[in-house]
Formats: structure tokens, sequence, C-alpha cells
């Protein structure tokens, strides 16, 4: 999927509508699956009635979405703390770059400003 935030603002609804298109046709298959699950399930259990079997089939199903949806919850909520632990280890990646940076030039001006003044002196 993409990330909106690395895209144009123009292209965000046609990505979001992709994102949602995408999504829709990712649960259906999910859905799919688990009712192609409890179906084989059912048929391995040949003592069970009709109704029996589409109620098997139907709490099959349920429960394996809600499995699944807790799921994907998870594992949305883990990506989110670790994109915060990543954002703030680069920040302060950054903050220690700059400071370095900032000493480094002040050291080169320094120097600079040492080796100028000596020429400046010596030249008299």
């Amino acid at each position: 999927m993409r990330r909106a935030g690395h895209e144009a603002p123009y292209d965000a609804p046609r990505h979001a509508l992709a994102d949602e298109a995408e999504g829709y046709l990712l649960a259906h298959a999910h859905r799919e699956d688990a009712r192609r699950e409890a179906e084989e399930l059912c048929a391995r259990m040949p003592w069970l009635t009709t109704a029996q079997a589409d109620e098997l089939t139907c709490h099959y199903v349920r429960r394996r979405l809600d499995v699944t949806r807790q799921l994907l919850r998870s594992t949305v909520r883990r990506a989110e703390e670790l994109r915060q632990e990543y954002e703030s280890r680069y920040a302060a990646l950054r903050h220690t770059l700059l400071r370095r940076h900032a000493a480094c030039a002040c050291a080169v001006l320094a120097c600079a400003g040492g080796v100028s003044t000596l020429t400046v002196l010596l030249s008299r």
C-alpha cells in the first residue's frame, strides 16, 4: 500500500479510493477463504444436519474474522509504536549530528580566524 504523506496532495483522493478498494477485495477474499475452510470442516463431519453445518460455518467465519481483525489491529498498533520509536531516534540522531557539525564549523572558523590573525601579525 502507498503512504499518502509521500505523494502529491491532489493524488490523495484517488489513492484513498484505491486503498479502500484493495482493502475491500482483501477482506472479501479472506471471508471466502474462511467460508471454504468452514465448509471443508463441515464436510469432515457427515453427521451434522444442514442447519447445524450452516450454523457452524457462520460461527467459524465470524470467529475467524474476529481473530483476523484483532491480529490486524495489534499489527497496526505495533507498527505505530515502531514508527514513533524510529522517529524519536531519528530526531535524536539528527540533533546530535547538527550539534557536531556546528562544533566543527566553529572550530574551523576559530582556526581560520587564528591563522588570519597570525598572518597579519607576521606580515608587519
